[in-house]
């Protein structure tokens, strides 16, 4: 009996390690194929409409990465995205900022303000958490709408120059701009994939399944979901910044509840706590924006319909479905 079980744990273990090296060829295959299509995509496609495409998955990235690993749920994720875009904007507009730094100056203020908002609502768990995150974020929402002053009030932050990056290349031009959008999508991806398969990742998915556990192994769970919070905020600050400068706007919108229940869309369409899931939830809901706008508020309802198909027929999301079907995550 013993020379069995001394067998078969080497057996265990090298089927495992063929597992894992299987996952990383996988997810090395879809980034080498998320890179090709990077190139190819501004030469088919209008650059415009893909640069809006990877900031709203860089944005629904950053939302799964505390919901879909952190397993915190906020309704208020918009108060992050739409402040970046204010002060990127502002910065570019009436401090003459560059677009590095006007992009840089909306991520650290989107980081600070989930620093003070995430020590306030990880106090709550559950529907309590979610609805903290929701109150806060309407307090920014009627914040930016009382300092005409600073936001624009109801008219936003119109005609934001993009300016020269690094002083020498013309971000004016889209095709220009759009290799800078893409860097910046790809950066906020490697990073959460790094994020999620890190020791702190690991952590983070432990006190999303079992908190109590947890924190009987002497983690603080606090400081782990304080930490993800801030990751979470400041990687959506960069989505919204950047999304200032190729849209040469900031307005309500960025900062409305509206946006929070859209990148929660985003997420659960293309599959909630899966690597690639956000960036095809992404893709789908803006091309049926851009592409059905003509059906004006019918847009909406559509994508009601889908909603409640996904989560009647495939709770798992497209790519969530697509992994379970070939048996590797993605």
């Amino acid at each position: 009996m013993a020379n069995i079980t001394l067998d078969d744990a080497p057996a265990g273990g090298i089927a495992l390690a063929e597992t894992s090296r299987g996952t990383e060829r996988l997810h090395r295959a879809v980034f080498i194929g998320l890179g090709i299509l990077l190139v190819i995509a501004p030469f088919v496609v209008y650059p415009v409409f893909v640069m809006k495409v990877l900031c709203f998955a860089l944005f629904a990235l950053a939302f799964n990465l505390l919901l879909g690993y952190g397993g915190l749920l906020s309704f208020g994720h918009a108060a992050y995205f739409g402040m970046a875009a204010y002060v990127s904007a502002y910065a570019a507009k009436v401090w003459g900022f560059p677009p590095e730094f006007a992009i840089l100056s909306g991520m650290l203020v989107a980081g600070v303000l989930g620093l003070v908002f995430g020590a306030l609502a990880i106090r709550r768990q559950g529907i309590y958490f979610a609805m903290i995150t929701l109150a806060l974020a309407q307090m920014v929402f009627f914040f930016s709408l009382q300092t005409p002053k600073f936001t624009g009030g109801e008219d936003g932050i119109q005609a934001v120059p993009r300016g020269y990056l690094f002083g020498l290349f013309n971000l004016g031009d889209d095709r220009t701009l759009y290799w800078l959008v893409a860097a910046i999508f790809m950066a906020g991806l490697l990073l959460i994939y790094r994020i999620i398969h890190s020791p702190f990742g690991q952590v983070c998915k432990a006190i999303r399944d079992n908190e109590p556990r947890a924190i009987s192994l002497g983690y603080r769970a606090n400081q782990y979901k304080l930490a993800v919070f801030v990751l979470s905020a400041t990687l959506a600050g960069l989505a919204g910044a950047t999304k200032a400068i190729v849209f040469q706007l900031a307005s309500l919108t960025d900062v409305h509840w509206s946006m929070s229940g859209e990148v929660v869309l985003m997420t659960l369409v293309g599959g909630l706590g899966t690597v690639f899931g956000p960036i095809v939830g992404a893709l789908v809901i803006v091309s049926m924006q851009n592409y059905l706008a003509g059906l004006g508020s019918w847009v909406l309802v559509i994508q009601g319909v889908i909603f409640v198909i996904c989560v009647m027929l495939f709770r798992e999301g497209i790519v969530g479905l697509i992994a379970k079907k070939i048996g590797k995550p993605l």
